[in-house]
């Protein structure tokens, strides 16, 4: 039988094993007196190798677990969680998360996603690929990945090459009499490298990140990429300080779709930390601009039939005509708003902005660089300096001026400032060249303008 043979069985013996335990741990929560209960299992296991100048560094194969338990005595919530599956190890917990529950305070909002939300159809999303790939092919692997790399004249040094498999089985259930089980793998490949001259040095990298390994890039071609990006940035300068267009690319500017979802998250808006506060039905970006979440789509990176309290994964739109549709809850945050769970709760599941302008083309990369004709390409952005309560964005940045359409030089050393709600309101243009590598599907984003502080 073939290793991924074997991972098959494995797999549906454990998510058995898992679902099994949740249910007997749900009814001696209900002996003990709680009035709801869930429980989140899981098992995940991987192999890790990195290697640097053709050397292995580090292999690592691991195998974690992970057991949660929320009990509520009415309103009082009680949590505890363990490693461990061991049944003396499972019982601890149990009772701990019932002391817990009965010294803290009723909480109106506590509970259980309502039962009529439950997940109840189960498709097959694709989701299960396991890699057969032992640790001496791991380590081949990572080595024509970065032989491939280091190829190319004027890459001086290396900081290695990484070659990630890994699979989990997971189970959430409940009191209502849910029981989902979940299984998926996730593979990943990356190289970064370093460049430089008598003017100094730049590093850069690139990785692929797959449901099923048959669908990465090659290993040269990965290669090829994180050689040429961190060559092109040799010779940097810096900026004076201007306004000007700004375009992100694809895995930057599904960043600032991030910022989009933490500032509409229902944990912002019943705080009151969000500068989105009260916007349902409030356009929020251009009239052009659609979003949409699809749960169910093959292979996603973030599908699934159910969100982390079991509500029903369903497609819907998040901004509608530039129009903000919804806010993105799980059922605390909906009972804290007076709303319903969005079936949102961990996260949002493969949320695609359509590509398109105010014209309605819609451009590659190349055509985004002409649309733009002359500004700032943003590819890196460091720091921290995004205020989800005000909106107010200022971050390190660097990447290549661009005039007439045409990449003209890197730059470094440069701020990039402005106010989300100002640049959610001034998309130009969304690119058709999506990074496929996230749950957030976007292509390049092109501003009107930012201010760009330098020398």
């Amino acid at each position: 039988m073939s290793e991924v043979a074997i991972s098959q069985d494995r797999s549906l013996y454990e998510l058995d094993r898992l679902a099994e335990l949740a249910e007997d741990v749900i009814r001696r929560a209900r002996a003990a007196g709680a009035s709801q209960a869930e429980v989140a299992a899981s098992i995940d296991t991987g192999l890790s190798v990195n290697v640097r100048m053709g050397e292995v560094e580090t292999v690592e194969h691991t195998r974690d677990r992970g057991f949660g338990l929320t009990v509520y005595f009415g309103q009082r919530k009680g949590s505890a969680s363990t490693a461990d599956l061991h049944p003396d190890s499972i019982q601890a917990t149990l009772n701990q998360a019932c002391a817990i529950a009965r010294y803290t305070e009723a909480d109106p909002a506590a509970g259980l996603a309502d039962a009529s939300r439950m997940a109840t159809s189960f498709p097959d999303l694709d989701l299960w690929h396991p890699w057969d790939i032992d640790t001496t092919r791991a380590i081949e692997l990572g080595i024509e990945i970065e032989d491939a790399g280091r190829a190319h004249a004027g890459i001086s040094n290396s900081d290695g090459a990484s070659v990630q498999a890994g699979q989990g089985v997971s189970v959430y259930a409940n009191s209502h009499g849910f029981v989902g089980r979940e299984r998926g793998t996730r593979h990943s490949l990356s190289l970064a490298l370093i460049a430089g001259d008598e003017d100094g040095m730049q590093r850069d990298y690139w990785y692929d990140s797959v449901r099923a390994a048959g669908d990465f890039i090659s290993a040269k071609a990965l290669g090829d990429r994180a050689a040429e990006r961190t060559l092109a940035r040799m010779g940097a300068r810096g900026l004076s300080t201007r306004q000007c267009p700004v375009l992100f690319v694809p895995e930057l500017a599904r960043g600032l779709i991030g910022h989009l979802l933490s500032a509409v998250s229902g944990g912002a808006l019943y705080r009151q930390a969000s500068f989105l506060l009260d916007h349902i039905g409030k356009p929020v970006m251009p009239a052009w601009l659609n979003i949409h979440e699809r749960p169910h789509l093959q292979r996603g990176q973030g599908s699934g039939n159910f969100d982390a309290e079991g509500v029903a994964t369903r497609d819907s739109t998040l901004i509608d005509g530039g129009v903000l549709a919804r806010y993105v809850l799980g059922s605390y945050s909906a009972r804290k708003l007076g709303l319903e769970s969005t079936g949102n709760a961990g996260g949002i599941h493969n949320l695609i902005v359509e590509p398109g302008s105010a014209d309605h083309a819609r451009d590659d990369f190349a055509g985004m660089l002409r649309r733009m004709g002359t500004g700032l390409l943003v590819t890196e952005v460091m720091g921290q300096g995004v205020s989800t309560i005000t909106g107010d964005y200022s971050r390190g940045a660097a990447g290549f001026w661009v005039e007439n359409g045409q990449i003209a030089y890197p730059v470094e050393g440069i701020t990039i400032a402005a106010n989300l709600r100002e640049m959610f309101s001034e998309i130009v243009a969304v690119g058709t060249d999506v990074d496929p590598r996230s749950h957030l599907l976007t292509g390049s984003i092109l501003l009107e303008r930012m201010t760009v502080a330098g020398e």
